[in-house]
């Protein structure tokens, strides 16, 4: 198996994937592995569409499968099931984050949490923000290579540039160290990123199901229902297509009471 990993690894490779990407295609293709009988990998395809499974889980592990079929030779694709556009129906109101900025113990764990809050960051950026990306001058967030490898700029308020400072000045770091590390003094990952939202959920007694993309979707939803154009909002969020933003924007309707004004009242 091992053989087997070290040259479907370079195929991958030579396809041009991110060392992030080619990891997750061999997790995945050796978990599936063990659940392929007799090389059926139609009947394993078919059982995964008629699953609960998330659409980007079905849409990965299948990316995952052609893959493989094409490094042994099988050149295969399967067609994708259409993506779904669920409304965002539960998201963190700015007292809820509060009640989060107040649980916190330490200028350690308020820094990280505002930095979450305050700026709409994937936790998957937030764990690669080195000290030179801040700048302090013009409140503004440097992202390296986020998500599709791209570079972005992010703004980034008084409030949370305070929090920063006094964190810094309590840990002082170098501009080209990691602005969060873990206790034990490694780069700051995403699991110990979990852990301390659900702990602050739990501090906070917020019953709802708290994670830290869900500090990303809330900081859009609550912009939106600050009337921010949704154009400040997609730049904010850096997406691509305008619609992905719209997605908050449509969820915001089925929470936000002021917009019946506009409704006809009839008798």
């Amino acid at each position: 198996m091992q053989i087997l990993n070290t040259k479907f690894e370079s195929f991958l490779f030579l396809k041009g994937l991110q060392p992030i990407t080619v990891l997750g295609h061999l997790i995945g293709i050796n978990r599936m592995l063990k659940q392929i009988k007799n090389n059926d990998f139609d009947s394993f395809v078919i059982n995964l569409y008629k699953s609960n499974y998330s659409y980007s889980h079905k849409s990965n592990s299948v990316k995952s499968i052609e893959y493989y079929l094409e490094f042994l030779g099988t050149h295969k694709r399967y067609a994708r099931q259409r993506k779904p556009k669920p409304l965002l129906k539960e998201t963190l109101s700015e007292s809820e984050i509060n009640c989060l900025m107040l649980s916190c113990k330490n200028i350690r764990e308020k820094a990280i949490l505002s930095l979450l809050a305050y700026s709409g960051v994937r936790p998957k950026e937030l764990c690669k923000i080195k000290v030179a990306d801040l700048n302090i001058c013009d409140k503004t967030l440097f992202i390296n290579q986020g998500k599709g490898m791209k570079d972005g700029f992010i703004e980034i308020s008084s409030r949370c540039i305070r929090v920063i400072l006094d964190y810094l000045n309590t840990f002082p770091k170098q501009d080209n160290e990691y602005l969060f590390q873990t206790l034990s003094g490694k780069q700051y990952n995403q699991m110990a990123l979990r852990k301390l939202i659900k702990v602050l959920a739990k501090r906070a007694e917020i019953k709802k199901l708290v994670y830290p993309y869900l500090l990303r979707h809330s900081f859009a939803v609550n912009m939106v229902l600050r009337d921010a154009p949704i154009f400040y909002v997609k730049q904010q969020l850096r997406h691509s297509l305008i619609g992905t933003t719209m997605l908050y924007l449509n969820s915001t309707m089925i929470t936000r009471n002021s917009k019946e004004k506009f409704l006809p009242q009839y008798i």
